[in-house]
């Protein structure tokens, strides 16, 4: 396919825009890059998607998101006084949520999510799930969503003691099939002529956070992932209890727990960091250990903001997640570029030139744990993970203020075409993969009855 006449914002290393560019893409790659007169005549190809002025850019990245969430959407809170911190939001809200689900809702949670990606260009998103009835086979489901949506998506089982010891070894033995299952995918997409079908699943190793898992559960984790290449997936200090939980029990900080238990490493990624130090965030640097921000969770949370330049400044991967909120990822970035400037007073603080760069080249680099090929970034031999943008700039727009642009005036709104692995997924608007009306049927049918569920818990 031939993309024609569109305004290339590359990324990545080159970082370059494009008047009146195109791209070309065979299979589930990028083949070539540049004006649309130059690519026209070196491949005359008769699949032809004319841009006509539209932004084309790379499709978005979530770092963290959770698709089990989703049934929460304008559900009541328990009778009772409303939660008053974070573990009560935890214990009245999410831990009975997650408890009513089946392998079906899993299913049409994920999916529901995964429309909403399309829908807004986010094209790669890196899942925790939590399904404590429906544990074996929960991955299946949602990887069943995934390879129907188009999207990309790494999976993983949230394990956790909370649930008793047989629940945490069904959560290790679900991570630990699917990462096998994974991996036995990916040996049969290298001899495959059609890879755009068959790459787009990866898997890691699911962790709660360090105050639901136990060190004799952690040192199963790794008994159990020796000899695989994964790493873990784990929510860390995302509110000060869990700080406070490590230093009482185990005295230390969750950083050094968690590293010292063997958790932390180029492979993992740690969820918030909201409440970490200058020795954690050493921690971090040292393991190469990548973190993911959710700011708009952590506000709605009021668990604090995370010390993300700080990090950043230290040399710590920082990406960018939503955990679970819209998978409008423009939302995300314009959270995070005004939240800091709020918390610290002072207006110089993110830039919309540190905002892309967790969104987009940290997050690829985050990928990069998971998928060899590129993503974030639109040049040759990268996914064609693309969306087109309704954005006519009404002022000088180039690759220096690009951010800028984005910040203040370009949303998920303005995404008319989503593509991923080569595949259109949605067309002016409208999600063609998909039976959008279908799903949110389903969903709305699944929901009742996961909401009657909550209030029997």
């Amino acid at each position: 396919m031939l993309i024609t006449n569109g305004t290339i914002i590359t990324l990545g290393r080159e970082n370059k825009i494009i008047p009146n560019g195109a791209i070309y893409i065979e299979g589930d790659r990028i083949v070539d890059v540049g004006t649309t007169e130059s690519l026209v005549s070196s491949h005359p190809v008769s699949e032809r998607l004319d841009a006509g002025g539209k932004l084309v850019m790379p499709g978005n990245i979530c770092a963290h998101t959770h698709f089990y969430g989703a049934f929460a959407r304008g559900m009541s809170l328990p009778p009772g006084p409303p939660p008053k911190n974070f573990p009560e939001i935890l214990q009245k809200l999410w831990w009975r949520i997650d408890r009513a689900l089946t392998l079906e809702d899993s299913k049409y949670s994920a999916l529901v999510c995964l429309v909403d990606a399309i829908k807004h260009g986010t094209t790669t998103l890196i899942d925790h799930h939590a399904s404590p009835n429906a544990i074996d086979g929960s991955l299946d489901a949602i990887a069943e969503a995934v390879n129907e949506s188009g999207l990309r998506a790494c999976l993983c089982y949230e394990v956790t003691d909370r649930n008793g010891v047989d629940g945490a070894n069904a959560g290790i033995q679900e991570n630990i099939r699917f990462l096998n299952k994974v991996a036995s995918s990916k040996k049969q997409v290298v001899g495959n002529s059609n890879p755009a079908t068959s790459d787009l699943l990866r898997a890691t190793f699911g962790l709660h956070a360090s105050f639901t898992v136990s060190d004799k559960t952690l040192e199963k984790c790794l008994a159990e992932l020796d000899g695989l290449d994964a790493g873990f997936h784990v929510h860390v200090a995302e509110d000060i209890s869990d700080e406070d939980d490590a230093m009482q029990n185990f005295g230390m900080r969750v950083g050094e727990r968690l590293n010292a238990r063997g958790i932390l490493g180029a492979k993992t990624i740690a969820a918030h960091c909201v409440h970490v130090d200058v020795s954690e965030i050493d921690l971090f640097k040292r393991t190469q250990t990548k973190v993911s921000h959710q700011p708009r969770s952590n506000m709605n949370n009021a668990v604090g903001v995370a010390n993300v330049l700080g990090m950043m400044r230290h040399g710590v991967t920082v990406g960018l997640g939503n955990d679970g909120f819209s998978n409008n990822m423009f939302s995300e970035m314009k959270t995070a570029y005004l939240v800091h400037k709020s918390h610290q007073r002072d207006p110089r603080v993110m830039g919309a030139d540190q905002v892309f760069q967790m969104a987009y080249a940290n997050n690829a680099k985050i990928c990069a744990n998971f998928w060899n090929t590129a993503v974030g970034e639109l040049s040759v031999g990268a996914y064609a993970d693309i969306i087109l943008l309704d954005y006519a700039p009404f002022t000088e727009l180039n690759a220096g203020n690009f951010p800028w642009h984005v910040i203040f005036g370009v949303d998920g709104s303005n995404v008319t075409h989503t593509i991923c692995g080569g595949n259109v997924l949605m067309q002016d608007r409208e999600v063609v993969n998909l039976d959008e009306e279908a799903i949110t049927a389903k969903a709305m049918e699944l929901s009742k009855q996961a909401w009657k569920r909550v209030q029997e818990l």
